[in-house]
């Protein structure tokens, strides 16, 4: 569900959805003196937010000041532009177009010379079209949300210092995608699925149960059920065993 809640403010509810609670392993993050970056965070479910506030916003100890948070593309231009933070930390699957929407729009903010804002890609999908997407819209680096929150601490530290990170596996889409000349193909059929039809398929294709799907993207079971007969729908298929040959066939597993 999407959350369209206010742009600016953000919360501190220590027990909510986030990346991996490792207080430990935060603590060893913290304490290199001198240290501080300033953040949005963008994605639209709240509780999610609301995690990474509390895993990573805790200025003093981690150097990580979050400015700002939004809940769809609109917001996150916004925000963006009037907090000019250090890194953003953006979802791919968002209301009003998606990550790659709000890099289009923050292209400007990005080729500053002087104060560039950088785009860490934070998201539950970890398909390679995902991840190109948004590499090819500018973001220097895309981890999943099973990133702890020491490493995802890191991660935001190396991106403001230009490096490009990303979760291991997905290094390897980014190599190919870019020591390839030729355009991927175009593929209509799935271009007619909208960006959350396409993770609910792959989570299906890859044997997950719709309660399953429903935790991974913080949406209800009910939610899970549309989207899943919108694809069979808009593919022309019966049922989710011909929808998971579909999605192989096509290496989207």
């Amino acid at each position: 569900m999407s959350d369209a809640t206010e742009a600016n403010g953000t919360t501190g509810d220590a027990e909510a959805a986030g990346p991996g609670r490792d207080t430990a392993a935060v603590a060893g993050a913290e304490g290199t003196p001198g240290r501080h970056v300033r953040v949005v965070l963008v994605d639209d479910h709240r509780m999610f937010r609301t995690g990474v506030q509390a895993e990573i916003g805790q200025t003093a100890r981690t150097g990580v000041e979050v400015v700002g948070e939004a809940a769809d593309v609109d917001q996150a231009v916004s925000v963006i532009t009037t907090a000019r933070p250090e890194v953003v930390l953006l979802d791919v699957h968002l209301p009003g177009g998606g990550g790659v929407e709000v890099l289009r729009r923050s292209a400007a903010l990005m080729a500053d010379p002087e104060r560039p804002v950088r785009f860490l890609a934070l998201s539950v999908s970890d398909a390679a079209e995902d991840v190109i997407g948004v590499i090819r819209g500018g973001a220097r680096g895309y981890v999943t949300k099973t990133i702890t929150g020491s490493d995802l601490i890191d991660s935001i530290f190396r991106v403001q210092e230009g490096d490009a990170v990303f979760s291991p596996r997905l290094a390897g889409f980014v190599l190919d995608a870019f020591a390839s000349t030729d355009a991927p193909p175009v593929d209509e059929d799935l271009d007619r699925l909208t960006q959350r039809e396409r993770e609910v398929l792959r989570l299906i294709a890859r044997g997950y149960a719709y309660k399953e799907i429903g935790k991974q993207l913080f949406i209800s079971v009910k939610t899970v059920e549309s989207h899943v007969s919108a694809v069979l729908r808009k593919l022309q298929l019966s049922n989710r065993h011909e929808l998971t040959r579909w999605a192989t066939a096509r290496r989207l597993v």
